[in-house]
């Protein structure tokens, strides 16, 4: 064994436990770091990049866009956003040409109390804000894509950490039962 590796483990170990979290932030433009991986898939599985593909093409418009913008940042630039999920998201809707004062919130409750919002409300492109029910129940946001089991509340996110962790966003299947807020592109 390295003789540094019984330190890291513990580190590495404390950075994935650490969760997305906090409030939306207002203002304030996030740092990027841009690591190239041009050609490469990333993260995605071979069914997600389906489901991706689907959602993109029967979208349009900014919703469209946006899809479109986030797998670019996800998969070939590997973007590294200093901040967590609010700050990716908000970074993903701006380069996609949907600035902050133009985004529709359609569905608005809250973290604990809902309403939480009915699966036929979320449409491939929005921003959900959702409990994160395989993380202690934490508040999450991420982008939706498609459903993978609706009437199980399965769909696939592009979620990103943050938290430090240096990594670029990923494509990832979460229980959204608990959407309580939902953010679109016009």
């Amino acid at each position: 064994m390295l003789p540094y590796a019984r330190f890291l483990l513990p580190a590495a170990c404390a950075l994935l436990l650490a969760s997305c979290g906090g409030a939306p932030k207002k203002a304030g433009r996030p740092k990027t770091q841009s690591k190239s991986s041009a050609g490469r898939s990333g993260n995605a599985a071979a069914g997600d990049h389906a489901l991706i593909a689907a959602a993109e093409r029967q979208s349009s418009g900014k919703a469209r866009a946006v899809l479109e913008q986030a797998r670019k940042m996800t998969l070939f630039e590997r973007v590294i956003v200093k901040g967590g999920c609010w700050d990716y998201l908000d970074l993903v809707f701006t380069r996609a040409g949907v600035p902050r004062n133009s985004r529709q919130t359609v569905h608005k409750g809250s973290l604990k109390g809902g309403p939480y919002a009915d699966s036929s409300q979320i449409r491939p492109g929005d921003w959900l804000y959702y409990v994160n029910h395989d993380y202690r129940g934490n508040e999450h946001s991420g982008l939706f894509v498609g459903w993978v089991d609706e009437a199980r509340r399965q769909g696939l996110v592009l979620s990103y950490a943050g938290e430090n962790r240096r990594e670029p966003a990923r494509y990832k299947v979460y229980d959204l039962r608990s959407v309580y807020t939902i953010i679109r592109a016009p």
